[in-house]
């Protein structure tokens, strides 16, 4: 139950992210700017719902983790935790600033030079902690054995 728990709540994180991502993109392409006021209201609101899977998500993986790993789990259990501490840090003190701080500005109308170079730094981290978290979930894959590391090959091409 642990490890469903665990990847539900990952995947949740990695397309909550990808949404907003996406969602600023789209908006701010073909949007008014009521609408990109509103896409920005729901990023900052939704941003709880990110930060509580982030958080169960850390939770439930450090408890899977255990104390007697070993090899290459254990490479793999530190490199993960390593890139969660990244990501948590982008989060509490990148994104949901930078999310409000949006959400504000697009409510009073101010779509200036600091909105746009705050909406650059938004997509900034928003793009690194999509990119590590999706690391994540292959060596979580990786561990689960339900992908497998590739094989490298020789420089003649063979196996």
């Amino acid at each position: 139950m642990k490890r469903r728990a665990h990847a539900v709540f990952g995947v949740v994180a990695l397309v909550l992210i990808s949404a907003f991502m996406v969602a600023s993109l789209v908006v701010e392409a073909v949007g008014d700017e009521k609408a990109v006021a509103g896409v920005k209201a729901a990023i900052a609101l939704g941003a709880c719902a990110l930060v509580f899977s982030m958080i169960a998500t850390g939770g439930t993986g450090t408890s899977l983790a255990g104390k007697d790993a070993r090899g290459l789990r254990a490479r793999l259990i530190e490199v993960k935790r390593r890139r969660m501490a990244v990501v948590a840090g982008i989060g509490l003190l990148v994104l949901v600033p930078c999310a409000v701080t949006l959400w504000r500005l697009s409510a009073e109308g101010a779509f200036g030079t600091a909105f746009y170079a705050i909406q650059a730094v938004e997509f900034a981290g928003g793009a690194v902690n999509l990119v590590l978290v999706g690391l994540n979930l292959r060596d979580g894959l990786r561990m689960t054995g339900r992908i497998r590391r590739p094989q490298l090959q020789g420089i003649s091409g063979e196996r």
